[in-house]
């Protein structure tokens, strides 16, 4: 049976005239206001606009010639071109019988992520589809993190600081949902017991949080960064335990905005490990992940037919 697979995730403006739109898209049909729209537009300019969907296409493509015969990866976006239903259609187009998605980001929240599902349902008509939930304690996943904080430390030595971060949500949606939070502190946990990080060596923070008068979670990486340096840290590393592939949250939120406040606070040095992207290890973790589901799916459909 050939196996469609669906990578899915937020997508991107196509360029700077289109940031407006996607936004609006984003925030379900809410133009932003114009110092809103600015501020974005500038932070689209500063990183030459964002290469998520370039990337997840290259994750695709890698993800295809890792699984072999009988499976056909493509990428699909909620919010910009290509859609999820483009996807669907292409995959179906080359032979696909059955369609799974993964949501491009480990951790899983139904309430956050119920649109990539509703959206693969109803592009896949009376096919039959699965979607792979939670993922954020696979043990290559959590190596694909770990190896790269490993690295930044054999480069600058163990005297520095490792700050494990994930994009911050609204308390109301927490207050809802805790699980997800949780997922992210047991990722956090994982990573830094996998890179052998001593407790005193790391600590988690929360990016990103959006331009909304209500409360978002704390610590924010932002008001973060100069404790740490009145701490006495002069090194820090940044890295995070959510984001899949760079885009405006690595490259704008942490590459510059965090860059920034830690030097201005007094560090000497800042670096943010690389994201998997498309690299092998990350390629080959997607394909632990996908065939785990697969035999999990299998089986479930086993016992409901010897029901």
């Amino acid at each position: 049976m050939q196996t469609g697979i669906l990578l899915m995730t937020y997508g991107s403006p196509r360029d700077l005239d289109d940031v407006g739109a996607y936004m609006t898209r984003v925030r379900g049909g809410r133009s932003p206001d114009e110092p809103l729209l600015a501020e974005f537009r500038r932070r689209y300019a500063a990183i030459g606009m964002s290469p998520l969907i370039e990337i997840t296409c290259a994750q695709a493509a890698g993800l295809e010639a890792a699984l072999g015969d009988g499976y056909l990866v493509a990428a699909g976006m909620r919010f910009s071109e290509p859609s999820v239903d483009v996807a669907v259609a292409d995959v179906i187009a080359r032979g696909a019988q059955r369609l799974l998605g993964v949501i491009l980001s480990p951790q899983y929240s139904p309430l956050l992520m119920s649109g990539y599902v509703a959206a693969l349902d109803a592009a896949a008509g009376a096919m039959p589809t699965h979607c792979v939930q939670a993922w954020h304690l696979n043990p290559a996943f959590v190596d694909v993190l770990a190896s790269r904080i490993r690295q930044a430390l054999a480069h600058h030595g163990r005297d520095v600081h490792v700050l494990l971060t994930a994009h911050s949500l609204p308390r109301r949606i927490v207050d809802r949902e805790p699980d997800y939070v949780e997922q992210l502190h047991e990722t956090a946990h994982a990573v830094a017991a996998a890179a052998e990080l001593p407790t005193a060596q790391w600590s988690f923070a929360y990016q990103s949080a959006g331009h909304t008068p209500e409360e978002w979670l704390k610590p924010d990486m932002l008001d973060v960064l100069p404790q740490l340096a009145h701490d006495g840290n002069r090194q820090v590393v940044v890295a995070p335990v959510q984001f899949l592939a760079d885009h405006l949250e690595t490259l704008y939120d942490i590459d510059i905005a965090g860059r920034e406040q830690a030097l201005s606070a007094g560090f000497e040095g800042f670096t943010r490990v690389a994201a998997p992207n498309a690299d092998a290890d990350f390629i080959a973790a997607l394909g632990h992940v996908v065939r785990g589901e697969l035999a999990v799916w299998e089986t479930t459909a086993t016992a409901g037919a010897h029901a």
